[in-house]
C-alpha cells in the first residue's frame, strides 16, 4: 500500500516538473520573439508640410493712422462796416475761381435812391484764390462787423494726410520721403512727405507728418486715413518664413524644427516687418532648416510627424 502511494507521488512530482518547463519554454519564446520584434513604434501626431526660409526683397515700412486735411484754408472776412449783405452767390462745396465775386454788399441807409428803386451795389467780397468754399457763414440782410468771418476757402481745393507719429517714429521721417495711403474703402494713393513737425505733443507725446497728395478729387476733409512710409529708401534684401509657419506665446515669438527623426522642436526666432501672408525672420534659424508650415497650434514638443511633400 505505501508503495503504490510512493510511486503515485513520484509520477506526481515529475508531470510538475514538466509543467513548470513548459510554462518557463514558452515564457523564454516569448521572450525571444520581443526582443526580435524591437521597440513599439510611435505613431504620427499629425501630418504636415514643411517649409524653409526663403529670400526675398522688401522695402522697410513704417506704418501709420491719421486724418483727411486741406493743405491750406483761407478766412474770409468783410473789411468794412456798416454794409449790409444784399446778395451771397457761394454756398458750401461750390468751387470757386480766384477774383470771383462771393458777396455783395450795400448801404441800407442810402437815401440817394428813388423810391422802388434798388439800392447800388457799394461793395464787393471776392475770393482770393481758387479753391472750394468749406464754411460760409454769411447771411443775406446781416452787416457783418469788419473782421468776422464770413467763408472758410480750401485753397487750390487741395487736401493732404496728416499722420500721427510718436517722437522715435518722427526720427525716422525725410521730406520727399514716399508714403502709400488708404482711403474709405481700399483706394490707395501715393504721396511724398512735405513736412515734419519738429515737437510733440507734451500729452499725447505724438507729433505728426504733412503728406501731399497729388490726386484729392473725392475725399473728405476730416475723413481718417492710414497708411505706410518707406523709411529704407528701396528694396532690401531679407528671409522670411509663410505667417502660419510663426507662433507666439507671450512675448516669444518660435517655429517647430522637424529633427531628422521627424519629431518637432520649439526653437525660438526674432521677427521684422510683415508682407501679406509673410514675416521677416531675423534670427534663429538657418537658410535650409526644416519647420512645420501649418497646424504648429496642434503640436507639442517631441511630438512625431509624418512630413509629406507639396
Amino acid at each position: 500500500m505505501s508503495i503504490n502511494i510512493k510511486h503515485k507521488r513520484t509520477f506526481l512530482n515529475i508531470a510538475l516538473s514538466g509543467s513548470v518547463l513548459a510554462i518557463a519554454a514558452v515564457w523564454l519564446a516569448g521572450c525571444s520573439k520581443a526582443e526580435q520584434t524591437g521597440p513599439v513604434q510611435s505613431r504620427p501626431a499629425l501630418t504636415v508640410r514643411t517649409t524653409t526660409l526663403r529670400e526675398d526683397e522688401w522695402a522697410r515700412t513704417l506704418e501709420a493712422n491719421g486724418s483727411i486735411l486741406p493743405w491750406q484754408e483761407a478766412v474770409i472776412s468783410a473789411q468794412v462796416q456798416g454794409l449790409r449783405i444784399a446778395e451771397v452767390k457761394v454756398g458750401i462745396g461750390d468751387q470757386v475761381r480766384r477774383g470771383e465775386v462771393l458777396v455783395t454788399l450795400d448801404n441800407f441807409a442810402h437815401t440817394g435812391t428813388a423810391p422802388g428803386a434798388s439800392n447800388p451795389v457799394q461793395g464787393r467780397i471776392v475770393a482770393p484764390d481758387s479753391g472750394i468754399i468749406s464754411a460760409a457763414n454769411a447771411i443775406v440782410g446781416s452787416m457783418p462787423q469788419p473782421g468776422a468771418e464770413l467763408f472758410r476757402l480750401i485753397r487750390k481745393g487741395r487736401l493732404e494726410w496728416r499722420a500721427d507719429l510718436t517722437a522715435d517714429e518722427l526720427m525716422q521721417m525725410r521730406k520727399g520721403m514716399k508714403a502709400k495711403i488708404t482711403i474709405g474703402e481700399g483706394r490707395v494713393i501715393r504721396g511724398t512727405v512735405r513736412a515734419i513737425s519738429p515737437s510733440v505733443n507734451l500729452q499725447t507725446r505724438m507729433g505728426y507728418v504733412l503728406v501731399t497728395l497729388p490726386d484729392s478729387e473725392g475725399l473728405i476733409a476730416g475723413a481718417f486715413a492710414s497708411g505706410t512710409f518707406d523709411v529704407s529708401g528701396g528694396k532690401h534684401p531679407l528671409q522670411t518664413l509663410p505667417l502660419s509657419a510663426v507662433m507666439q506665446r507671450g512675448s516669444m515669438n518660435y517655429v517647430l524644427l522637424v529633427g531628422p527623426d521627424d519629431r518637432v522642436h520649439e526653437r525660438a526666432v526674432s521677427v521684422g516687418q510683415r508682407n501679406g501672408d509673410r514675416v521677416q525672420i531675423k534670427q534663429g534659424l538657418k537658410t535650409k532648416e526644416p519647420v512645420v508650415e501649418s497646424g504648429g497650434p496642434f503640436l507639442t514638443e517631441g511630438d512625431v510627424v509624418k512630413v509629406v511633400k507639396g
